[in-house]
Protein backbone atom coordinates (compact mmCIF):
# COMPACT_ATOMS: atom_id res chain seq x y z
CA UNK A 1 0.00 0.00 0.00
CA UNK A 2 0.79 3.87 -0.58
CA UNK A 3 -0.50 6.96 0.30
CA UNK A 4 -1.85 9.36 -2.47
CA UNK A 5 -3.54 12.51 -2.68
CA UNK A 6 -6.90 12.99 -4.48
CA UNK A 7 -6.67 16.56 -6.41
CA UNK A 8 -10.49 16.88 -4.83
CA UNK A 9 -8.13 18.05 -2.14
CA UNK A 10 -7.69 20.99 -4.49
CA UNK A 11 -11.02 21.05 -6.21
CA UNK A 12 -11.52 24.88 -6.49
CA UNK A 13 -7.42 25.62 -8.04
CA UNK A 14 -6.99 25.56 -11.36
CA UNK A 15 -5.40 21.64 -12.10
CA UNK A 16 -1.85 23.20 -12.57
CA UNK A 17 -2.01 24.78 -9.06
CA UNK A 18 -3.33 21.72 -7.38
CA UNK A 19 -0.99 19.39 -8.43
CA UNK A 20 1.51 21.87 -7.52
CA UNK A 21 0.07 21.93 -3.97
CA UNK A 22 0.52 18.00 -3.75
CA UNK A 23 3.92 17.66 -4.79
CA UNK A 24 4.88 20.89 -2.42
CA UNK A 25 3.12 18.25 0.57
CA UNK A 26 5.29 15.66 -0.81
CA UNK A 27 3.34 13.23 -2.30
CA UNK A 28 4.80 11.21 -5.17
CA UNK A 29 1.50 9.50 -6.24
CA UNK A 30 -2.19 11.40 -6.82
CA UNK A 31 -6.02 10.06 -7.49
CA UNK A 32 -6.78 12.61 -10.82
CA UNK A 33 -10.30 13.42 -10.42
CA UNK A 34 -12.01 14.38 -13.34
CA UNK A 35 -15.55 16.41 -12.82
CA UNK A 36 -18.12 17.82 -15.21
CA UNK A 37 -18.87 20.51 -12.93
CA UNK A 38 -15.34 20.87 -12.07
CA UNK A 39 -12.59 23.09 -12.54
CA UNK A 40 -10.19 20.48 -13.76
CA UNK A 41 -10.37 18.46 -16.50
CA UNK A 42 -14.13 17.48 -17.48
CA UNK A 43 -15.38 13.96 -18.89
CA UNK A 44 -16.47 16.02 -21.74
CA UNK A 45 -13.04 16.94 -22.81
CA UNK A 46 -11.03 14.03 -21.68
CA UNK A 47 -13.77 11.89 -23.34
CA UNK A 48 -13.24 13.82 -26.93
CA UNK A 49 -9.30 14.28 -26.90
CA UNK A 50 -7.52 11.81 -23.99
CA UNK A 51 -4.09 12.90 -26.03
CA UNK A 52 -4.92 16.72 -25.41
CA UNK A 53 -5.13 15.42 -21.26
CA UNK A 54 -2.14 14.01 -21.32
CA UNK A 55 -0.70 16.79 -22.71
CA UNK A 56 -1.91 18.94 -19.72
CA UNK A 57 -1.03 16.98 -17.53
CA UNK A 58 2.07 16.58 -18.49
CA UNK A 59 2.73 20.27 -18.12
CA UNK A 60 2.60 19.83 -14.41
CA UNK A 61 4.98 18.12 -11.75
CA UNK A 62 6.51 14.59 -12.26
CA UNK A 63 3.65 13.23 -10.15
CA UNK A 64 2.37 9.72 -10.50
CA UNK A 65 -1.20 8.98 -11.37
CA UNK A 66 -2.53 6.21 -8.82
CA UNK A 67 -5.81 6.15 -10.08
CA UNK A 68 -8.86 8.16 -11.79
CA UNK A 69 -12.04 9.34 -10.81
CA UNK A 70 -14.66 10.02 -12.68
CA UNK A 71 -17.71 11.85 -12.38
CA UNK A 72 -19.87 12.52 -15.45
CA UNK A 73 -22.67 14.06 -14.05
CA UNK A 74 -26.19 13.21 -15.57
CA UNK A 75 -25.88 11.23 -19.05
CA UNK A 76 -28.15 8.74 -20.61
CA UNK A 77 -25.70 5.93 -21.05
CA UNK A 78 -27.52 4.77 -23.83
CA UNK A 79 -26.53 7.37 -25.69
CA UNK A 80 -23.30 6.50 -28.12
CA UNK A 81 -21.42 9.38 -27.28
CA UNK A 82 -21.14 8.82 -24.18
CA UNK A 83 -20.34 4.99 -24.85
CA UNK A 84 -17.48 6.30 -26.63
CA UNK A 85 -16.33 8.81 -24.07
CA UNK A 86 -16.12 6.06 -21.80
CA UNK A 87 -13.99 4.28 -24.12
CA UNK A 88 -11.50 6.99 -24.38
CA UNK A 89 -11.32 7.58 -20.98
CA UNK A 90 -9.88 3.73 -20.78
CA UNK A 91 -7.40 5.06 -23.69
CA UNK A 92 -6.34 7.43 -21.15
CA UNK A 93 -6.02 5.68 -18.31
CA UNK A 94 -3.90 2.93 -20.28
CA UNK A 95 -1.57 5.81 -21.54
CA UNK A 96 -1.49 6.94 -17.66
CA UNK A 97 -0.56 3.54 -16.52
CA UNK A 98 -3.69 4.02 -14.59
CA UNK A 99 -5.45 0.59 -13.87
CA UNK A 100 -8.38 1.43 -11.16
CA UNK A 101 -11.59 3.42 -12.65
CA UNK A 102 -13.49 5.30 -10.00
CA UNK A 103 -16.99 6.41 -10.97
CA UNK A 104 -20.43 7.19 -9.28
CA UNK A 105 -23.09 5.08 -8.83
CA UNK A 106 -27.08 5.48 -9.58
CA UNK A 107 -28.67 7.63 -7.21
CA UNK A 108 -30.29 6.28 -3.84
CA UNK A 109 -33.54 4.25 -4.79
CA UNK A 110 -32.79 3.70 -8.49
CA UNK A 111 -33.40 0.44 -10.12
CA UNK A 112 -31.09 -2.30 -9.02
CA UNK A 113 -31.75 -4.08 -12.45
CA UNK A 114 -31.08 -1.24 -14.36
CA UNK A 115 -27.69 -0.28 -12.48
CA UNK A 116 -26.51 -3.68 -13.06
CA UNK A 117 -27.33 -3.61 -16.41
CA UNK A 118 -25.05 -0.52 -17.30
CA UNK A 119 -22.31 -1.53 -15.02
CA UNK A 120 -22.05 -5.03 -16.55
CA UNK A 121 -21.59 -3.11 -19.87
CA UNK A 122 -19.10 -0.66 -18.31
CA UNK A 123 -17.52 -3.37 -16.38
CA UNK A 124 -17.01 -5.16 -19.29
CA UNK A 125 -15.57 -2.45 -21.27
CA UNK A 126 -13.10 -1.55 -18.83
CA UNK A 127 -11.84 -5.75 -18.31
CA UNK A 128 -11.27 -5.60 -22.27
CA UNK A 129 -8.36 -2.96 -21.93
CA UNK A 130 -6.81 -4.78 -18.57
CA UNK A 131 -8.91 -1.92 -16.34
CA UNK A 132 -11.10 -2.61 -13.03
CA UNK A 133 -14.14 -0.22 -12.70
CA UNK A 134 -14.88 0.43 -9.18
CA UNK A 135 -18.28 2.08 -7.79
CA UNK A 136 -17.47 4.73 -4.86
CA UNK A 137 -19.93 4.25 -2.02
CA UNK A 138 -21.68 7.42 -0.99
CA UNK A 139 -24.83 8.15 1.06
CA UNK A 140 -26.68 9.79 -1.47
CA UNK A 141 -26.47 6.43 -4.13
CA UNK A 142 -27.76 3.09 -4.35
CA UNK A 143 -23.86 2.30 -2.89
CA UNK A 144 -24.86 4.30 0.26
CA UNK A 145 -26.29 0.90 1.87
CA UNK A 146 -23.63 -1.25 2.26
CA UNK A 147 -25.69 -4.82 1.86
CA UNK A 148 -26.61 -3.24 -1.67
CA UNK A 149 -23.11 -2.06 -2.91
CA UNK A 150 -22.12 -6.08 -2.16
CA UNK A 151 -25.04 -7.20 -4.17
CA UNK A 152 -24.12 -5.04 -6.94
CA UNK A 153 -20.35 -6.27 -6.67
CA UNK A 154 -21.65 -10.00 -6.30
CA UNK A 155 -23.81 -9.46 -9.49
CA UNK A 156 -21.68 -7.62 -11.80
CA UNK A 157 -18.20 -9.34 -13.30
CA UNK A 158 -15.03 -7.58 -12.23
CA UNK A 159 -17.30 -4.42 -10.29
CA UNK A 160 -15.19 -3.29 -7.56
CA UNK A 161 -15.19 -0.56 -5.05
CA UNK A 162 -13.67 2.77 -4.01
CA UNK A 163 -14.55 2.23 -0.38
CA UNK A 164 -15.45 5.81 1.24
CA UNK A 165 -15.86 5.06 5.18
CA UNK A 166 -17.01 8.42 5.96
CA UNK A 167 -20.41 7.70 3.66
CA UNK A 168 -21.13 4.78 6.39
CA UNK A 169 -20.72 6.97 9.45
CA UNK A 170 -24.10 7.81 11.36
CA UNK A 171 -25.91 5.81 8.87
CA UNK A 172 -27.70 2.82 8.93
CA UNK A 173 -25.06 0.25 7.38
CA UNK A 174 -23.97 -2.31 10.62
CA UNK A 175 -20.35 -2.33 10.76
CA UNK A 176 -20.36 -6.00 9.81
CA UNK A 177 -22.40 -5.34 6.72
CA UNK A 178 -19.30 -2.79 5.72
CA UNK A 179 -16.50 -5.19 6.89
CA UNK A 180 -18.22 -7.57 4.01
CA UNK A 181 -17.10 -4.81 1.38
CA UNK A 182 -13.22 -4.92 2.18
CA UNK A 183 -12.52 -7.80 -0.45
CA UNK A 184 -14.17 -5.90 -3.37
CA UNK A 185 -12.57 -2.52 -2.32
CA UNK A 186 -9.95 -0.97 -5.45
CA UNK A 187 -9.34 2.39 -3.69
CA UNK A 188 -10.06 4.00 -0.61
CA UNK A 189 -11.11 7.87 0.05
CA UNK A 190 -10.08 9.09 4.12
CA UNK A 191 -10.63 11.52 5.62
CA UNK A 192 -11.95 11.94 9.45
CA UNK A 193 -15.63 12.59 9.81
CA UNK A 194 -17.94 13.25 12.89
CA UNK A 195 -21.12 11.30 14.34
CA UNK A 196 -23.50 14.94 13.59
CA UNK A 197 -24.83 15.85 10.18
CA UNK A 198 -23.05 18.67 9.74
CA UNK A 199 -19.89 16.88 10.51
CA UNK A 200 -18.63 15.36 7.44
CA UNK A 201 -15.66 16.88 7.51
CA UNK A 202 -13.54 17.50 10.97
CA UNK A 203 -10.29 17.93 12.06
CA UNK A 204 -8.08 14.68 11.75
CA UNK A 205 -8.42 12.89 15.36
CA UNK A 206 -11.69 14.64 15.91
CA UNK A 207 -13.91 12.05 13.94
CA UNK A 208 -15.68 8.49 13.64
CA UNK A 209 -12.57 7.33 11.14
CA UNK A 210 -10.89 4.26 12.61
CA UNK A 211 -7.41 4.60 10.17
CA UNK A 212 -5.63 1.52 12.04
CA UNK A 213 -8.62 -0.83 11.81
CA UNK A 214 -9.40 -0.25 8.10
CA UNK A 215 -5.39 -0.41 7.08
CA UNK A 216 -5.65 -3.78 9.10
CA UNK A 217 -8.93 -5.20 6.81
CA UNK A 218 -7.24 -3.63 3.74
CA UNK A 219 -4.40 -5.77 4.56
CA UNK A 220 -5.99 -8.77 5.42
CA UNK A 221 -8.13 -8.38 2.34
CA UNK A 222 -4.71 -8.35 0.26
CA UNK A 223 -5.31 -4.80 -0.70
CA UNK A 224 -1.89 -3.10 -2.47
CA UNK A 225 -3.67 -0.18 -3.77
CA UNK A 226 -3.64 3.40 -2.60
CA UNK A 227 -5.05 4.95 0.48
CA UNK A 228 -6.05 8.36 -1.19
CA UNK A 229 -6.19 11.42 1.09
CA UNK A 230 -9.43 12.95 -0.35
CA UNK A 231 -10.32 16.10 2.02
CA UNK A 232 -12.82 17.47 -0.18
CA UNK A 233 -12.28 21.31 -1.05
CA UNK A 234 -15.41 23.07 0.38
CA UNK A 235 -15.87 26.76 1.02
CA UNK A 236 -17.85 25.42 4.93
CA UNK A 237 -14.28 24.05 5.74
CA UNK A 238 -13.37 24.64 10.00
CA UNK A 239 -9.95 24.10 9.69
CA UNK A 240 -7.03 24.71 7.25
CA UNK A 241 -7.24 22.13 4.46
CA UNK A 242 -3.63 22.02 3.82
CA UNK A 243 -2.65 21.60 7.18
CA UNK A 244 -5.45 18.67 7.72
CA UNK A 245 -4.16 16.88 3.95
CA UNK A 246 -0.61 17.02 5.83
CA UNK A 247 -1.40 15.48 8.87
CA UNK A 248 -3.64 12.56 7.60
CA UNK A 249 -0.60 11.58 5.01
CA UNK A 250 1.94 11.55 7.65
CA UNK A 251 -0.91 9.40 10.12
CA UNK A 252 -1.27 7.11 7.21
CA UNK A 253 2.50 6.70 6.39
CA UNK A 254 2.94 5.51 10.40
CA UNK A 255 0.33 2.73 9.35
CA UNK A 256 2.11 0.97 6.56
Amino acid sequence: MFVACSTLCFANEPLEAALRHIAELEFDKFELAIVEDGQHLRPSEVGDDPEAAILRLKRGPALIPSTLYLDFGPVDWADPVQKKRFDNHCRFAKLLNVAVLTMTAAPAGSSLDAEIQRLTSLSSTAMRQGLVLALITHRDSVTGDAATALKLCKSVPGLGLTLDPSHYVGGPSKESDVDQLYPYVQNIHLRDTGKHANEFQVRIGQGQIEYARIVNLLQRAGYNRALTVAILDRPDNAFDREVEVRKLKLLLETLL
